[in-house]
């Protein structure tokens, strides 16, 4: 087992007023956490330093073959000042099924919410109180060895760092616009579709750059063989409700498999919702919208937790989701599941974690 030290600043950050604007990953707070991975050696040298640039080779193993990891999750303020974490066992669990695939030595998943625990305390003061806001976390493994030649690494970095980050919807849950995207694809399965690992996203950014100029704010991804079924949406998990049951895309290896989705799946169900995973072609879609059957499209994830849709394109045809208003289910796991992240209810037993009160 890494032992892990602390080495705190002597120059701490300014920290954001009350109300002051926070955006997203663009603040950043006093202190993140490292870890070094050496052929022969493992995992090791576990620390909590001042944030600050690192020193790597050029020749640094990721800049030229992308072996590349990360994670996205969230410390919450509750209003009698307990900070919180939302299942942060199931990131570190999702961090090494992306590893596995692109050849990254795994980590003890014990060990990486102990430390991100004691991290988040450390950095308590830095989870904004505001409604909405949250500190946002990002764990990310890089390859590391000062090599060029296509292999895997024999040294990787292990970094934790912490943004505090503002309400998603500061006006308010309103249903967005996608695009179904045809002529790109994402991913195949037996890919990298389902590990959260930087190219996934890096071949998205010409599509979604695509669906902003025809005034879209997501884009919906089809299947990479017959370009027939749906995968994701931007970088979100899509949900369909047709004639009163929840539909969803199976997790077949081409989609990431999303803890917020995840949580949905489990919430609605307890509720008594039928939820279904399965392959979803956008022809059901477009049929059920032309039946009137289509009754909410919404998309989950960390960020957004849910992002309700009002208008789907595809092809020439034009959707518009109940009204472009926000659907009765969408809104149920919306107020459930941000209300057990930040506190105010209960949740299934372990879904959250106490790091320390305020």
């Amino acid at each position: 087992m890494n032992k892990l030290s602390i080495q705190t600043t002597e120059n701490p950050r300014p920290k954001p007023q009350p109300g002051a604007p926070l955006g997203f990953g663009t603040i950043f707070s006093d202190h993140m956490m490292i870890m070094e991975y050496d052929k022969g050696i493992g995992w090791h040298d576990a620390r909590i330093v001042p944030f600050g640039n690192i020193s790597m080779s050029p020749a640094s193993t990721c800049l030229h073959y992308a072996q590349e990891t990360f994670e996205g999750l969230k410390a919450y303020r509750a209003q009698d000042g307990r900070i919180l974490l939302f299942r942060p066992e199931e990131n570190f669990k999702r961090l090494n099924l992306s590893n596995e695939r692109i050849c990254i030595p795994t980590l003890d998943v014990d060990f990486c919410v102990e430390s991100l625990m004691e991290l988040v305390k450390l950095e308590k003061d830095w989870v904004p109180a505001e409604d909405g806001s949250s500190l946002y976390i990002r764990p990310f493994v890089i390859g590391n060895e000062s090599r060029l030649g296509v292999k895997d690494a024999d040294n990787y970095m292990y970094m934790v760092l912490l943004s505090p980050s503002g309400a998603y919807y500061p006006e308010g849950l309103k249903p967005v616009k996608i695009y179904v995207e045809e002529q790109f694809v994402r991913a195949v399965r037996g890919g990298v579709g389902f590990a959260k690992t930087g190219g996934n996203y890096a071949c998205s950014m010409l599509a979604q750059h695509t669906a902003h100029e025809k005034g879209y704010s997501q884009v919906l991804w089809l299947d990479g063989v017959e370009k027939k079924y749906i995968g994701e949406v931007g970088a979100m998990n899509i949900f369909f409700v047709i004639d009163g049951e929840v539909l969803t895309p199976e997790l077949d290896g081409s989609i990431l498999a999303g803890i917020t989705r995840k949580s949905i799946i489990e919430l609605l169900r307890a509720k008594g919702y039928q939820v279904t995973e399965r392959k979803i072609s956008i022809q059901e879609v477009a049929a059920a919208a032309d039946s009137g059957k289509l009754q909410e499209v919404f998309g989950s994830g960390t960020a957004a937790v849910i992002s309700p849709v009002g208008e789907l394109k595809w092809e020439d045809k034009v959707m518009v989701i109940n009204n472009n208003e926000i659907g009765p289910v969408a809104r149920y796991a919306y107020d459930t599941l941000t209300g057990i992240q930040w506190g105010r209810i209960p949740g299934p037993e372990g879904w959250v974690r106490e790091v320390c009160r305020i």
